[in-house]
């Protein structure tokens, strides 16, 4: 089982518009580390020791957390269900925090408790 590192990725602002999974090429940088504030969880901790061990991207190439990027991020199919060796304590861990993202930063996000 892959021990991911997860964190809590920085923002400066936020938004509703509609969220395509990014690629490294999308950023300003070739920086991992900056790359990878975007994310949620990797799979060779933080920083990554490449751009595909980067999962969950919440926040978007112009740092701002996606409300549609944490829908994914929770329930979608590249989502933190798609990643098959997850622990179910770090799975826990991120829904949770996916949650609170939502619900403090989107007035009418309905994400649970």
């Amino acid at each position: 089982m892959t021990d991911y590192a997860v964190h809590e990725p920085k923002f400066s602002d936020t938004t509703t518009a509609e969220w395509d999974e990014p690629e490294l090429e999308d950023f300003d940088t070739d920086d991992l580390d900056e790359v990878g504030e975007h994310f949620i969880c990797s799979s060779s901790g933080f920083p990554p020791e490449n751009f595909t061990d980067l999962k969950l991207p919440v926040v978007d190439p112009d740092e701002n957390l996606n409300k549609n990027a944490l829908q994914t991020a929770k329930s979608g199919g590249h989502g933190v269900g798609a990643i098959d060796d997850l622990d179910d304590d770090k799975r826990d861990r991120i829904e949770g925090m996916i949650d609170d993202l939502a619900n403090e930063n989107f007035e009418d996000a309905d994400f649970g408790e």
